[in-house]
């Protein structure tokens, strides 16, 4: 090959270092900077994915705090329709056995061994003068005479 080289003119020589520069630099562009730009673009639409991903995130996190938020605004009603029941129940001499707040606002309440007639008179305050709506009462009888055992769910209204 040296020799066929060696007997062509310095005209032809000089083209043929030329051509395998050339062919050498476009194996070299061909090998590693392609690749490396197509590795790039794909990078980019990578990103672009992530940071769509991301903005969706940030907008579930807003709606996360928001209904947290709002859920500590009904959580602070519960508290009151709470304490207002345990307000209540007292002035009428009544024991609270079970308070227990539901999800949908609601306080269910367990009374026994309660005077009748001061649960008739409590219950008819919840209603009238506080507010409040009866959603289900239970009373069934206790052991003595005029002694009732009774499980009440109370809603605020509206």
């Amino acid at each position: 090959m040296k020799q066929w080289f060696a007997g062509l003119t310095q005209r032809e020589q000089l083209s043929l270092l030329l051509m395998a520069l050339a062919v050498g630099v476009y194996l070299l562009f061909m090998v590693l900077v392609a690749p490396l730009d197509r590795a790039k673009d794909q990078m980019a639409q990578q990103n672009q994915g992530v940071a769509e991903s991301l903005q969706r995130v940030d907008m579930l996190v807003s709606q996360i705090l928001q209904a947290r938020e709002t859920g500590a605004g009904s959580g602070a009603a519960r508290r009151n329709l709470t304490s207002l029941i345990n307000r209540s129940t007292g002035s009428f001499s009544l024991q609270v056995n079970r308070l227990q707040p539901n999800s949908r606002g609601e306080v269910q309440v367990r009374l026994e061994n309660a005077a009748f007639d001061d649960l008739v008179a409590w219950l008819h305050q919840m209603e009238y003068r506080e507010g409040l709506l009866v959603r289900e009462a239970s009373i069934t009888q206790a052991g003595s005479p005029g002694r009732v055992n009774a499980t009440v769910r109370l809603a605020q209204a509206g």
